[in-house]
């Protein structure tokens, strides 16, 4: 059996624990759209955020506006945004980046690896063959190609002029 290791989601983790009150979702996603809080895209329902220690270039996530921590808390009209924000970004990062392919999925609960397992969040991790070699292995380093702040104006502006969800 192989091991996927993420050293690098201790520092997020982490920061996790550290937030006292509140949400960090729940407190970017009231927020207007901004490189400092990661929001690029706001729909009725559900925002898209980067995330802050992604796995590769164009880490997105696509996190309801209802605090819950379990999918079926959330209401059907919900959940079908969720899946077409989830299209949207894959639109967009295909043109952005080109990628070869993309997980899609969340972690419902700790024990499954949620980082913020209290709100349900989906990820969609654009990826290239060959995306992760021995330099993440051994030096615990990832090598992520574009600037977090150009990956955000590119997606951002990029999703602002798509109409799927209008």
């Amino acid at each position: 059996m192989k091991s996927l290791w993420a050293p690098w989601r201790k520092k997020y983790l982490k920061q996790n624990q550290d937030l006292a009150d509140g949400c960090l979702f729940c407190d970017n996603l009231q927020e207007d759209l901004s490189l400092d809080n990661l929001v690029v895209y706001k729909a009725e329902n559900a925002g898209v955020m980067l995330n802050k220690f992604p796995y590769n270039n164009g880490h997105v996530l696509v996190v309801p506006y209802m605090h819950t921590s379990s999918l079926e808390d959330l209401p059907n009209h919900v959940i079908m945004e969720l899946v077409v924000l989830n299209k949207l970004v894959i639109r967009c990062l295909r043109t952005l980046y080109n990628p070869e392919g993309f997980n899609v999925g969340m972690n419902i609960g700790k024990a499954a690896g949620a980082g913020i397992p209290d709100h349900l969040h989906m990820h969609i991790l654009p990826r290239w063959s060959h995306d992760t070699n021995f330099v993440t292995t051994i030096a615990e380093l990832r090598v992520i190609p574009e600037e977090m702040k150009n990956t955000y104006y590119h997606l951002q502006q990029m999703m602002e002029n798509n109409d799927l969800i209008r």
